[in-house]
């Protein structure tokens, strides 16, 4: 039984690796559209980050691309990574990446840094397109550290 579980975490884990990567990627490359890449076109999803950007509320996959074009327009990051302990299961089927973002105004130059959890849920395979992720961003949430 254990072969099992470890099969089944190692096939979770690559299947990960892919989506991990984009955001991570999206991040550092301030580029929106990496994001948008892993977003389910039909369903809304949770954003919740704190000040300087102060934004609470639930939006569409459209409105969220629009959100980081803008925040990537504003903020420069200069670092981003997922953190060791990350991801993390939850009983429903998803993941929760845990990540540091550090990131710098461009106009007063003042930095920032947030600890962000991404919720990945496992995308309906009758819903997916070839060459897509298996996972999908559903919530996005930060602290300021």
């Amino acid at each position: 039984m254990s072969q099992v579980g470890v099969f089944i975490l190692s096939l979770i884990l690559s299947l990960l690796s892919t989506p991990a990567k984009n955001i991570e990627k999206s991040f550092l490359q301030n580029n929106s559209r990496l994001l948008y890449e892993i977003f389910t076109p039909d369903s809304r999803m949770n954003i919740s980050l704190p000040d300087p950007i102060s934004f609470a509320d639930q939006l569409s996959s459209q409105q969220t691309y629009f959100l980081f074009q803008e925040l990537f327009s504003v903020y420069t990051t200069f670092e981003f990574y997922l953190e060791s302990e990350s991801p993390h299961f939850t009983e429903g089927g998803g993941v929760i990446l845990k990540a540091r973002w550090s990131f710098r105004n461009k106009k007063n130059a003042n930095q920032y840094v947030f600890e962000v959890f991404i919720y990945l849920a496992m995308k309906d395979p009758l819903r997916r397109r070839p060459g897509q992720t298996f996972w999908t961003i559903s919530e996005i949430r930060a602290e300021k550290l």
